[in-house]
């Protein structure tokens, strides 16, 4: 039973309808709402307990492509913390080279860098009791209608991971869509891990799947940003059956996942294979990679060379 929880990028798209579907849930008496817009925050806090009629949610402000920032943030967090959603992220970067503090080039900083921060912080000070869940896509595995190929690396080693995070794998060859596929492995990979390391917590790894509805292509230039809202979301994915699903469709993913005994912990849950929306399905069973542990201590490693 999931009593409180705390949602990164919560102040809009699927973090904050998941917020919404959790807050509606008997059993859950806290909601955090982690963001790095105070404004936007409060703005969210008022909208979700005008639909939900509850008085749950907290505020608590951290940007997550800055470590100390999650750091001061996890401070503020005095009592325990039944589960957490690593919502925040998506598309974001022009180029490889746009290195934050870290390290970590932006793209990979926006995904991982404070997620992975979040839960080691919160894991330090006993504050964490029960579950993670960390996003990933089907874009991992691939989508072979759509062109889409599943990720394939050289060696998956430490090296090799550490190059996806700071840009330097994709050279002159950055395509912000296929890089967040990379950078999706690499945080799927880490989430795996560790539920390996910390056997009495329930890691699980969930894409939302092909969702309209959310911020995710926002940073993308312009007419990539339009020919996917406005043309693929709304006309060719329908067309196609199956391929895309409402906003509450995708935060259902996440809230069932986290709070459901039927997902487990250590597992990469996800469309069928080929798919982008539909029954969710263990994706090792034709994605090997995710069962490789050897790549995911290495994609553990990898991260933690640009957390100080």
């Amino acid at each position: 039973m999931i009593e409180s929880i705390l949602i990164t990028g919560a102040n809009a798209g699927l973090g904050k309808e998941t917020a919404r579907q959790l807050a509606l849930k008997q059993e859950t008496k806290r909601v955090i709402l982690f963001c790095r817009s105070r404004a936007r925050a409060v703005a969210a806090k008022k909208e979700l307990e005008e639909k939900t009629g509850k008085k749950i949610f907290d505020i608590v402000i951290g940007d997550v492509t800055d470590a100390d920032s999650v750091r001061k943030a996890v401070e503020e967090i005095k009592e325990p913390i039944d589960a957490v959603v690593l919502n925040a992220g998506g598309v974001v970067g022009k180029t490889a080279a746009n290195p934050t503090p870290s390290g970590m080039n932006q793209l990979a900083a926006t995904n991982i860098l404070g997620n992975v921060v979040l839960v080691d912080q919160l894991i330090k000070r006993d504050q964490l009791r029960k579950a993670v869940l960390a996003v990933s896509a089907e874009a991992v595995p691939g989508v072979k209608m759509l062109g889409v190929k599943r990720v394939s690396m050289n060696t998956s080693s430490v090296d090799e991971f550490a190059a996806v995070l700071d840009g330097s794998y994709f050279a002159k060859k950055f395509v912000a869509l296929n890089a967040y596929s990379y950078v999706k492995y690499a945080e799927t990979m880490w989430a795996l891990s560790m539920a390996r390391r910390y056997p009495k917590l329930k890691f699980v790894v969930v894409s939302p799947g092909n969702t309209r509805g959310t911020q995710a292509a926002d940073s993308l230039p312009p007419p990539m940003r339009f020919m996917l809202n406005y043309v693929m979301m709304p006309i060719v994915f329908p067309l196609m059956g199956r391929m895309v699903h409402p906003l509450d469709v995708g935060a259902k993913r996440f809230v069932d996942a986290i709070s459901d005994d039927r997902y487990q912990s250590g597992v990469f849950y996800a469309s069928k294979e080929g798919k982008l929306s539909g029954e969710m399905v263990d994706q090792s069973t034709f994605f090997a990679d995710s069962k490789n542990t050897s790549f995911q201590d290495n994609a553990y490693q990898a991260i933690h060379r640009f957390i100080i």
